[in-house]
């Protein structure tokens, strides 16, 4: 059985800008888990392209094959197969938390999967509003 686990923005650009490999290494360690992103996050990576550039460490030609490697291994889910249910609940639950987190909450909800955010007050204000379902890490 597939754990399915929703990355939001923040891990994907940390994995670029730090050039380390911990998704690239659960990808292998832990065949078992599903990676998800909402589509939208094409567009957060392409409108914080010169940011992540600029802060990472790793050349162009690098950087570019990191995120080839990560995209590779994650499903990229349509935001309009997102029931209204879980786009609602998801609502409820970001609107005075951080709404830019709704698509990643409600795909959460959807495949009732777990959230990996690298953001603690997100994840803080979510906890409050009795949302749990968040990821862990495994040691690599």
């Amino acid at each position: 059985m597939s754990e399915a686990v929703i990355i939001d923005a923040n891990r994907l650009f940390s994995e670029l800008i730090s050039g380390r490999q911990r998704l690239r290494t659960l990808f292998q360690v832990h065949p078992e888990i599903e990676f998800f992103c909402p589509k939208y996050v094409f567009i957060e990576l392409f409108k914080h392209k010169e940011d992540i550039a600029a802060a990472t460490a790793l050349d162009e030609a690098n950087l570019l094959s990191v995120l080839h490697s990560l995209l590779q291994h994650i499903h990229f889910f349509d935001e309009d197969a997102v029931s209204i249910g879980s786009w609602t609940e998801a609502w409820r639950l970001c609107r005075d938390v951080d709404e830019n987190d709704t698509a990643y909450v409600a795909l959460t909800l959807e495949l009732n999967g777990l959230l990996w955010t690298g953001d603690k007050e997100s994840e803080i204000g979510l906890r409050k509003k009795g949302f749990i379902q968040f990821f862990v890490a495994p040691a690599p």
